[in-house]
């Protein structure tokens, strides 16, 4: 952590006057924390960019605030970004105390191949994307990493209870989900077959009825044409 670290400076712009800020490369910030007044910062795009690209959203790093000696031990809470440029627009970080267990969620990231994937026909699937839990800022990982190679066979499954962390660490989750699974595509593809192919009766069986239902508005003009002179 000692070498993540961003710098920041009180921030006096606030609103929708702080696209002014954007314009000169510089982004606005928040900080918040348990029993802290949240404070209006400001930091370079260019540095808050980078460090996201590091940290993501669990990584503790160090945030020194102009004029303050002692830096703060952080985290990102949360991105904002324009919806089609993707322009960072504003950024929340949380200040922790070491002595203060936090709450998050966690990446699961899968590692290793699993022997199931050189088969014919089998796929990993991977249900659960973050594990939620809780611990002191120092225990709290990065990532979390599952080990997919002894997934061999189909139907093999890693679950929540299966993955291994330290014992001061709490988690949310049910032991009983599903993290990552062994799944056979051709089952896969008879489901989408099935449905299909309702689909297709369907909408054969729905033609008849929209046939008849057009007839009187057809044949009305025709038997009025038909009928015989006076």
């Amino acid at each position: 952590m000692a070498d993540l670290k961003l710098q920041a400076t009180k921030r006096e712009i606030l609103g929708k006057k702080t696209r002014f800020l954007r314009r000169q490369g510089i982004t606005p910030v928040h900080l918040f924390g348990h029993n802290l007044k949240s404070l209006a910062l400001q930091c370079h795009t260019a540095e808050l960019q980078s460090l996201i690209s590091q940290v993501g959203m669990t990584r503790l790093f160090n945030l020194t605030i102009e004029k303050q000696k002692e830096p703060r031990n952080v985290f990102i809470r949360e991105i904002q970004r324009d919806a089609i440029t993707r322009q960072l627009l504003h950024v929340d970080l949380y200040q922790v105390l070491k002595t203060q267990r936090i709450k998050i969620d966690v990446p699961i990231v899968l590692a290793g191949e699993a022997p199931a994937t050189k088969k014919k026909g089998q796929v990993l699937t991977q249900t659960l994307a973050e594990l939620s839990i809780e611990c002191l800022p120092d225990k709290l990982p990065p990532q979390i990493e599952v080990d997919v190679s002894i997934l061999a066979e189909v139907d093999q499954a890693i679950f929540v209870k299966d993955i291994k962390l330290d014992p001061d660490i709490t988690v949310f989750n049910d032991p009983e989900q599903i993290v990552v699974k062994v799944s056979e595509i051709r089952e896969e593809e008879k489901v989408v077959e099935k449905v299909a192919e309702v689909l297709a009766e369907e909408e054969a069986a729905a033609a008849p009825a929209e046939a008849e239902a057009e007839t009187p508005a057809k044949e009305g003009p025709k038997a009025a044409r038909e009928e015989p002179k006076k």
